[in-house]
């Protein structure tokens, strides 16, 4: 299922949300213009690194060139490839718009980071020890996505369905398309943990546990920052 833009109006323009998706997109395209052996030395150094965040790494892989506590964020603006771009600024561009319209522009910048900080956390937890970069805004995303299941559960999501070579559209309710994907994520967080590698954040596998965990973390600081304040 796709989400398409088809949700509640906003009363502000969500230039936070744009220019995120502006930065994201700038930055992927700088990874274009690399080397494979740039863009490399680049996600050692700017993504996140759980063995190195858990000084924990073996002596050969290099510490990154910034603090390791600064990765939790830049890694968020980091993608793995066009379709992992696409997919995370798609969900940003459906969702984002309307929860930046109830917190504002800077409690929204604030609680997009947090979220995506929280998040990049809860998947170090669970693999303290990997040496695969963990990269991508999806965790930061998730929060966007667990602040607007609270605020919007019956607002209806245009979603794209295939079926077989046609594709049609429904309007499902966001509390079931976002609760069937927190579940989803949820569920194979567990089932990761039966895995003997392990998962990067979108960078070896999918990161699910920083998708269920941002999406949790958004939950409860989205209120906290005057979700349901009228504005």
């Amino acid at each position: 299922m796709v989400p398409l833009r088809d949700n509640n109006p906003t009363t502000i323009t969500p230039y936070v949300t744009y220019g995120l998706i502006l930065v994201n997109i700038l930055i992927f395209l700088y990874q274009l213009s690399l080397t494979p052996q740039q863009l490399q030395g680049l996600f050692y150094n700017a993504a996140l690194v759980p063995c190195q965040l858990s000084n924990a790494c073996p002596t050969s892989l290099e510490s990154p060139g910034i603090p390791e506590w600064m990765t939790l964020i830049t890694s968020q603006f980091l993608h793995g490839g066009f379709l992992h771009l696409a997919g995370n600024m798609l969900f940003l561009w459906v969702f984002g718009n309307n929860v930046e319209d109830r917190l504002g522009h800077v409690k929204y910048l604030i609680f997009y980071l947090t979220c995506g900080v929280l998040a990049a956390l809860a998947q170090w937890f669970f693999s303290q020890n990997s040496t695969i970069p963990a990269l991508g805004a999806s965790g930061a995303i998730a929060g966007v996505l667990g602040a607007y299941i609270l605020r919007f559960p019956r607002a209806k999501i245009l979603t794209l369905i295939p079926l077989g070579f046609f594709l049609t559209t429904i309007r499902v309710p966001a509390y079931l398309f976002l609760g069937f994907w927190f579940i989803q994520q949820a569920f194979y967080g567990i089932a990761s943990l039966q895995a003997r590698s392990n998962i990067g954040m979108e960078g070896g596998g999918v990161a699910y546990w920083a998708h269920a965990g941002g999406f949790v973390f958004g939950a409860i600081l989205a209120p906290l920052l005057g979700l349901y304040k009228r504005r």
